[in-house]
C-alpha cells in the first residue's frame, strides 16, 4: 500500500520449523498511527516482535519494506528507525539508567534531550542512578520505555508495555502511547483489551500465526474483540 510507512509480506517465524509459530503473516503500519495487536496466549505476539526487531532469526519472508525501500530486519538503516520495548529485558544490567539513555542515543546518533517529565511522569526520581540488575521488573521496564519514549523512533515496537507498571504508571503510559502520533508509529501488543481500545487507531487480532480480524473507528471497542477471542479460544 503506497504510504506504508513499514511493510511485512508473508512473514514465517518458528522455533521447531515443523509448528510455525507466524504463518504467511502479512501487516502494513501508516505514518503517525498506532496499532494495538492482540491475540490468545501463545498466539505469537512476542515471536512477532523478537523477529522484527531483528532477534529471532528463525524466520523467511517474502519482503519487508521501510517506506519505498526493501529492507531486511537486521539491516542499518531499519534499526535506526526503530526501537523495541520487550516484555522481559535484563540486558544492561551493569548500566544505570542515565548511562543506558546515553548509551542509546549515542547509538541512534541523536542528541540526549531532557527526560525530566517522562521520568516524572514514570515516578522513576529515586531510580536513575542505580544499576538495572538492581531495579524490580516494573522499574526496569520504565527503564526501557522512558528511553523510547524520548528517542521517538519513526517506528517505536512494545511488546506487553503495562506489564509490571503501578496504575499511574500505567496512566502515564497511555497518554504517551495515544499521544505518539505526533512523532511517529506505534506497534504494541498486549492482553489487556483496556490499553488497546484506549490508545489504538487500529487493533490487529492476530490469529494461527497470522492477522485474522482488524477493527477500527466505530468497530473497535471490547465487546466487539472479547467476542473474536472467546470464538478464537472456543476452537
Amino acid at each position: 500500500m503506497e504510504g506504508d510507512v513499514f511493510a511485512v509480506q508473508n512473514l514465517w517465524a518458528w522455533y521447531d520449523k515443523e509448528k510455525p509459530v507466524l504463518s504467511d503473516f502479512s501487516v502494513e503500519l501508516r505514518p503517525h498511527e498506532v496499532v494495538g495487536l492482540i491475540g490468545l496466549n501463545g498466539a505469537g505476539k512476542t515471536t512477532l516482535l523478537k523477529t522484527l526487531s531483528g532477534l529471532h532469526e528463525a524466520c523467511r519472508c517474502d519482503s519487508v519494506r521501510l517506506h519505498e525501500d526493501f529492507v531486511t530486519f537486521r539491516d542499518a538503516c531499519f534499526k535506526l528507525c526503530r526501537y523495541t520495548v520487550f516484555a522481559e529485558d535484563n540486558s544492561f544490567g551493569y548500566f544505570t539508567f542515565q548511562e543506558y539513555l546515553s548509551y542509546v542515543f549515542a547509538a541512534y546518533k541523536k542528541k540526549l534531550p531532557d527526560v525530566s517529565q517522562l521520568i516524572q511522569g514514570f515516578h522513576f526520581e529515586d531510580y536513575t542512578r542505580m544499576l538495572l540488575k538492581d531495579l524490580s521488573t516494573g522499574n526496569r521496564k520504565k527503564v526501557f520505555l522512558i528511553t523510547g519514549f524520548a528517542l521517538k523512533p519513526e517506528l517505536l515496537f512494545l511488546d506487553e508495555p503495562v506489564n509490571g507498571l503501578d496504575f499511574q504508571s500505567t496512566e502515564f503510559l497511555y497518554k504517551q502511547i495515544a499521544g505518539y502520533g505526533e512523532y511517529g508509529t506505534i506497534l504494541f501488543s498486549s492482553h489487556i483489551l483496556e490499553s488497546i481500545t484506549l490508545t489504538s487507531d487500529r487493533v490487529l487480532v492476530l490469529e494461527h500465526g497470522k492477522i485474522g480480524q482488524i477493527f477500527s473507528g466505530g468497530q473497535m471497542n471490547a465487546a466487539n474483540i472479547r467476542e473474536v477471542l472467546d470464538h478464537e479460544h472456543d476452537f
